[in-house]
């Protein structure tokens, strides 16, 4: 008669160890799981790639390579020029005897020892259509020209009319050579550009300076379709990036603190603060409170990205991408591998990374057990009762 309910009850325990196998606690995918995305990448066209030297030392050329220095120049540009709105004098001498200027004062200027007659022109304002209007040259295009440029083209103007002319241009108003400052800075303005080559730094101190700290912020130029950003602590330690300004030039102050998520088999599962001239993978493992070491499997080990489409050769083709053209990307570094430690310090985190440790098997394993036998002793307690 106690064989019905032995038999029923190791029924029952069987039926809860078979629910207790499907709902084991976990902290995510393991690395098995995330590897076989590679066969079955989905409709996102997840691409998984192991992290090695050649892959951390492609992805730092592609950093490096957006650099101020190389995409906007390090040379000054070479004269200002001028532009509508711009007001600007000319002084015209002729040399005796003075044939179109006789009228004109001597030039004192000299010290008595030249006949040379000048003429000061009323100051003019370059029109919207970068014209001006000399005496007996007539209407002269001066925009995108040089003050020593405008002085030449009236010279030749008025050759055969003046007697040996000589033309002094002077800029009275810079309208047109400025660059703007804006973003988090004390005060935006509008920078007038001088012949002495203001640069980036100098750009950020006529506003004032930033309101927040450095390593927290990101500057970005803007010159005609071409938008680059740079860290701010990296041009203030790189003199190479603190590039000289152009006409038209903007520059923009960002307040941008950068920030990873690390979660899994970490010691901490929380978002991390970094300075925008970026950590690397080491120090952000170690950021996070490195590995469990009662769980973690240190061959599970991934940051998952959006990464550009242009970064790597991907392995997964035709290779997919979001609405924005980036490409979902695991990273994957086996950090039982000693040379993985040095790939670790030459891979740079991104802002908005997530940085994942997957648990190891034996830990997977080892909570099974539990619920098992957290649901088996209490099975086993009744069926020795009946007995």
């Amino acid at each position: 008669m106690r064989s019905l309910p032995l038999t029923f009850s190791l029924l029952l325990a069987s039926a809860a160890i078979i629910s207790a196998c499907s709902s084991v606690p976990t902290s995510g995918p393991s690395a098995s799981q995330v590897g076989q995305i590679t066969a079955t990448p989905g409709e996102l066209g997840i691409q998984v790639v192991d992290l090695n030297d050649n892959v951390a030392r492609r992805l730092m050329a592609e950093r490096n390579a957006g650099d101020f220095s190389r995409t906007l120049g390090d040379s000054p540009s070479s004269q200002q020029r001028l532009g509508p709105g711009d007001v600007i004098e000319l002084s015209i001498w002729e040399a005796p005897p003075a044939m179109l200027f006789g009228a004109s004062p001597t030039d004192v200027r000299s010290g008595g020892t030249s006949n040379a007659r000048v003429t000061v022109l009323p100051e003019q304002t370059i029109d919207a259509a970068g014209n001006i209007n000399v005496p007996f040259a007539g209407q002269i295009n001066v925009a995108g020209r040089t003050l020593e440029e405008v002085g030449k083209l009236v010279n030749g103007r008025l050759r055969g009319k003046a007697n040996e002319p000589q033309t002094l241009v002077r800029l009275l108003q810079n309208a047109t050579s400025y660059v703007t400052i804006v973003g988090d800075v004390s005060s935006s303005k509008r920078m007038p550009l001088t012949p002495a080559g203001e640069r980036l730094l100098d750009a950020l101190a006529s506003a004032g300076g930033v309101r927040q700290p450095i390593d927290k912020m990101t500057v970005q130029v803007t010159r005609g379709s071409q938008v680059q950003s740079l860290p701010l602590g990296t041009i203030i330690r790189d003199p190479k990036q603190n590039v000289p300004l152009r006409a038209g030039d903007v520059v923009t102050a960002l307040y941008q603190p950068f920030s990873f998520t690390a979660l899994g088999s970490t010691g901490k599962n929380e978002e991390v603060n970094f300075e925008t001239q970026g950590i690397t993978l080491a120090q952000a493992l170690a950021r996070a409170g490195g590995l469990n070491d009662a769980r973690s499997d240190a061959k599970g080990v991934f940051i998952f990205r959006f990464e550009d489409a242009a970064a790597l050769d991907w392995a997964q083709s035709p290779v997919r991408t979001t609405p924005s053209g980036k490409v979902p990307v695991i990273y994957r570094i086996d950090l039982k591998n000693p040379q993985s430690f040095f790939v670790a310090q030459s891979f740079m985190m991104d802002n908005k990374d997530v940085l994942y440790v997957s648990n190891a098997p034996i830990a997977e394993l080892q909570k099974f057990l539990n619920v098992v036998f957290s649901v088996a002793y209490p099975v086993m307690s009744t069926i020795t009762t009946f007995r």
